[in-house]
């Protein structure tokens, strides 16, 4: 037989995030691997999708969103960002931050196209370049504020480099840029005329007072920069698939197209059900949200400590990297199971978010669960007898 699975395939294979949850099922353990997200979705959320299914809103929305939701989010950036977006014309609701990323690449770049990634990178973002066709050129940060050099930013560009994607705050890292790095960033971007994807998505999961900045509210940065986010996390419905860009009208009509091609839309209740989250819960929601996520880091970040995994403390989103180098295994991948297996505890391996050898000795935990499961992780993490470890805070 001559028929076979498309060289495309190789680009894609199932992530780690997932295969790790499939793992965890096996043994009936803890899972902090993948990003679910399983805390309770906020009333206002789940009483407006209920009474759009029941009010019959269960067609085809708009290809680019309902009209609520778009309104919504041009609302949102105009009062935490000071953009001036139309919804109209500027806001494309897709299906997640990730589909609104793979349709914005569909849109804006050629294959061939080389698009710098800063390690470690959220395995997804990798994954969308490669099934897009475009080429990842990566650029590698330092623990423990995962800082980059300009000299090997300056390094990774071609002739053939046309964007750069910002993921703040970040998954793995956690980290947090900061003005004067997006600055830096911006600036380079003006003189080598690129486009700028930011994956905003854990903008509400930011810690010890530090700020988050839209990129695209930096002088100059609107006409080229596409910021990507959604509501799966801010509002724990990972399920719902309900993301969005915001991008200057010239290059959010293409992105449109492509979302109706790949997705037609996003479901139209669920997307009423979002809408009414940022319109009716103010500022202290997000505010609380940002403090009960600190407490929940701390946990485990302490928990690790102590079995000996030493944490580089995340300033954002809800994910931990820890070092779990005194564990058995050649790589990530073998220690990751050694810990699932000896602990119940289920992880990302590190080499999952690195082309080098930094990922084999790195695992990744998520905290996005409720307190009762995070105690429950820590109790078994702790049960491991390695000498307590120090912790790891950005300075």
């Amino acid at each position: 037989m001559s028929l076979k699975i498309s060289s495309r395939h190789e680009w894609v294979r199932r992530s780690e995030l997932r295969s790790m949850s499939v793992e965890c099922e096996k043994v009936g353990g803890v899972n902090l691997s993948q990003g679910v997200c399983d805390l309770q979705v906020p009333e206002s959320v789940r009483k407006a999708a209920h009474a759009a299914i029941e009010a019959g809103h269960n067609s085809y929305s708009r290809h680019d969103g309902t009209a609520v939701l778009r309104e919504a989010v041009a609302a949102y950036y105009q009062r935490r960002a000071g953009l001036a977006v139309d919804p109209e014309t500027n806001v494309v609701v897709s299906s997640g931050a990730t589909g609104a990323l793979y349709c914005a690449c569909l849109a804006l770049l050629e294959p061939g196209d080389e698009v710098i990634l800063f390690e470690p990178y959220y395995s997804y973002h990798r994954s969308t370049l490669l099934a897009t066709q475009a080429v990842p050129v990566f650029v590698p940060t330092s623990m423990p504020d995962w800082s980059f050099s300009m000299d090997d930013l300056a390094n990774a560009v071609t002739e053939n480099t046309r964007a750069i994607i910002i993921n703040t705050p970040s998954n793995p890292s956690g980290k947090v840029w900061s003005r004067s790095e997006l600055e830096q960033i911006a600036a380079f971007c003006q003189k080598h005329d690129l486009f700028v994807f930011t994956d905003e998505i854990y903008e509400h999961f930011v810690f010890d007072g530090l700020e988050h900045i839209s990129f695209a509210s930096l002088p100059g940065m609107w006409e080229r920069t596409i910021t990507i986010s959604g509501l799966s996390k801010t509002f724990s419905i990972t399920g719902w698939r309900i993301g969005y860009c915001v991008c200057a009208e010239k290059w959010a009509g293409a992105i449109g197209n492509f979302s109706d091609l790949v997705y037609v839309c996003a479901p139209t209740p669920l997307q009423l059900g979002a809408a009414a989250g940022l319109v009716e819960l103010d500022d202290e929601y997000f505010q609380k949200l940002s403090a009960k996520y600190q407490a929940k880091r701390e946990r485990l970040c302490n928990a690790l400590a102590e079995s000996g995994l030493t944490p580089c403390v995340p300033q954002g989103a809800y994910y931990v990297l820890a070092d779990v180098s005194s564990l058995p295994g050649d790589d990530s991948k073998a220690r990751a199971m050694y810990l699932l297996h000896e602990t119940g505890v289920a992880s990302v391996p590190g080499e999952t978010f690195f082309t080098g050898p930094e990922g084999k000795t790195i695992v990744r935990f998520c905290f996005a669960k409720e307190d009762d499961v995070i105690e429950d992780a820590c109790r078994r993490l702790e049960a491991l007898t390695a000498p307590a470890a120090k912790i790891i805070r950005a300075t």
